[in-house]
């Protein structure tokens, strides 16, 4: 279960460093709290910040399932796939917001196959 908990300590800290990155363009702009608007690379971010946080409600669970009901190692492998794609969606929508879909998918598909493998096996061992 260490490389879940290192997956899940890296997941943590990307979106924190996006969050950074949030307040430092918050700054730069001067955008004053709680204002949400402003300079369009102050709100892509703040966008990619959040679009993150809400893939983590889906991811997190879906992943720490994962590893306690199939497999620790493959999980993390998952995990390592949404990292990336996260990564992928952030260059993607900081150059240009439509192009964020491969980025998006990298992120979405490893949640999806773990939670539907997941529901898979537990169904499984009830019957």
């Amino acid at each position: 279960m260490d490389w879940i908990t290192i997956v899940t300590v890296l997941a943590i800290l990307q979106f924190v460093w996006f969050g950074i990155q949030v307040g430092s363009l918050r700054a730069k702009h001067e955008i004053k709290a709680p204002s949400m608007s402003g300079a369009p690379e102050f709100e892509r971010m703040f966008r990619i910040h959040y679009n993150t946080m809400e893939q983590l409600v889906v991811f997190l669970p879906a992943l720490w399932l994962y590893a306690h009901m199939v497999n620790p190692v493959w999980g993390a492998g998952f995990g390592v796939v949404y990292l990336i794609g996260r990564f992928v969606y952030r260059a993607a929508y900081l150059k240009d917001p439509a192009g964020r879909s491969a980025g998006f998918t990298l992120t979405f598909i490893p949640a999806a196959v773990m939670l539907i493998w997941v529901l898979i096996v537990a169904v499984r061992n009830l019957i």
